[in-house]
């Protein structure tokens, strides 16, 4: 079987990092269209995968046939016109969280593909890929040490730019713990509670950090988080589940720690691109051996619309302080 031909919407941090991990550590695949209105961004990127096209819209990109799937890496809120496109043209397409930025525009995505009759859209939730992540849902449905009863979380990042808002908070950050506890649980979360903690002086004026997140399953299990984005130290996410005969935890820096002249000391994670490596190279080649086959191997357009749903309701209760529950739409029986 040929190589997918790959089209990258987007040729940012996200995008140009992905065309590097598709050319060097996935098999099976070739970037051979960058797409993206910056001309001088687009063709920095292209010049990595040589014999690359450059495209100014997905839409030019479908209609030159520059590819058999798709990997969506622009922000949310340019993506429902593009994964319309994508449904209409049967690619097979992995879409960089979040799938849109709010429930209805996430519904178009899912009805569209309901009607079209196949699974095309996968989402970017690559947390779901990550080693620790997969043998913490295993001891949960395997129960050695009884059952769930509470997950423990944080999720830290050293700084982020002046552009970031309150409510980028939980739809851009908070947004993978949305996520991923679903995906530990197997239930949905029906109701989400913020707290404000202490505000962070390290924050530009506008921001309100760190937060502290309730996030409640249908099964009882209460998860909370801790989401600060200005804690310097650098970039770690963590997660503790407490049983009832026992404790787990993920997320602890692996590496070498060092003991010397009365103290010691080790290194974190600077960023989410180290942290969560090995995770995107499994996504991604899990994502490819699928697509080249019509179909997805992750995260649906059914995942990604219950995420924008609970993001809802976290900005909602971020705004105002109260607990809010969560209202969805009935499961099509296309994603069951």
């Amino acid at each position: 079987m040929s190589d997918l031909r790959i089209g990258v919407v987007g040729a940012g941090l996200m995008g140009a990092d992905h065309i590097l991990r598709i050319r060097d550590r996935i098999a099976g695949a070739t970037v051979t269209a960058v797409i993206d209105p910056d001309a001088a961004k687009a063709e920095a990127a292209a010049a990595t995968v040589p014999g690359s096209t450059v495209f100014a819209s997905l839409p030019e990109a479908i209609s030159a046939g520059a590819m058999d799937a798709v990997l969506i890496a622009t922000p949310g809120r340019f993506h429902l016109d593009d994964l319309l496109a994508v449904i209409a043209a049967g690619l097979p397409t992995l879409c960089e969280k979040p799938l849109v930025p709010d429930a209805e525009s996430a519904l178009k995505v899912v009805d569209a593909e309901v009607a079209g009759g196949r699974r095309l859209i996968q989402v970017g939730f690559m947390r779901r890929f990550d080693a620790g992540y997969m043998e913490l849902r295993d001891i949960i449905h395997e129960r050695p040490y009884g059952e769930l009863l509470a997950l423990r979380c944080a999720h830290r990042n050293p700084s982020v730019p002046e552009s970031y808002t309150n409510e980028m908070l939980v739809n851009d950050s908070l947004v993978h713990e949305i996520d991923v506890v679903r995906f530990l649980t197997d239930s949905p979360i029906v109701a989400f509670e913020v707290k404000h903690l202490k505000r962070n002086t390290n924050n530009f004026e506008h921001l309100q950090d760190p937060i502290l997140a309730f996030l409640e399953t249908e099964t009882g299990v209460v998860a909370d988080v801790e989401m600060n984005v200005s804690v310097r130290f650098g970039y770690q996410v963590k997660t503790e589940a407490v049983f009832e005969s026992g404790i787990a935890e993920i997320g602890r820096t692996a590496g070498t720690t060092v003991w010397h002249d009365g103290a010691y000391s080790g290194r974190e994670h600077a960023s989410f691109k180290t942290r969560f490596a090995a995770a995107f190279e499994t996504e991604l080649q899990r994502w490819v051996d699928a697509a080249r086959n019509g179909g997805t191997d992750g995260p649906s357009a059914w995942d990604g619309y219950l995420v924008a749903a609970a993001c809802a309701a976290g900005v909602e209760s971020l705004t105002t302080g109260q607990r809010v529950e969560i209202a969805y739409a009935p499961q099509p029986a296309f994603y069951r």
